[in-house]
């Protein structure tokens, strides 16, 4: 299979195999107005399978978003063809909006406009707990 490189845009490469499509809702990547390539499943000397997102446009992206998807995730923005920087993700400290809380009882759950903040409490065992109620979030 062969697809075109990106002339101007973003490369999100070293995706974890199936998780290219959470990427793609947690960042809005439908309401893009550009071209937007996935692949999944494609081969990976270093992680045997991956998945990659090409995106045909230069757009402001949520890296926090992309470290608690898959902190191997690597950012190539690339202008007239050529590669120009590449950014490596991280889990995140803190996450807004991207996970909502399961506890029933918490504020979150009856104040519908509370921003959802989840902190980082172990990051061997990528796990965070709830600003408010302290409910845990593992990342799958």
């Amino acid at each position: 299979m062969n697809i075109d490189g990106v002339k101007n845009g973003i490369v999100l490469d070293h995706i974890k195999a199936g998780k290219s499509m959470m990427a793609y809702k947690l960042l809005g990547l439908d309401k893009v107005k550009s071209c937007v390539a996935i692949i999944q499943n494609a081969d990976s000397s270093k992680y045997g399978k991956k998945d990659i997102i090409k995106i045909d446009e230069l757009i402001d992206l949520d890296y926090d978003v992309l470290g608690y998807i898959d902190s191997n995730i690597t950012v190539n923005i690339v202008k007239d063809g050529k590669m120009v920087e590449k950014k490596h993700m991280k889990l995140p400290t803190e996450l807004r909006n991207v996970v909502t809380c399961k506890n029933p009882r918490c504020i979150t759950s009856v104040e519908q406009e509370i921003v959802q903040i989840f902190r980082l409490k172990n990051e061997e065992k990528k796990v965070y707990r709830c600003a408010y109620c302290d409910a845990e979030h593992k990342v799958k």
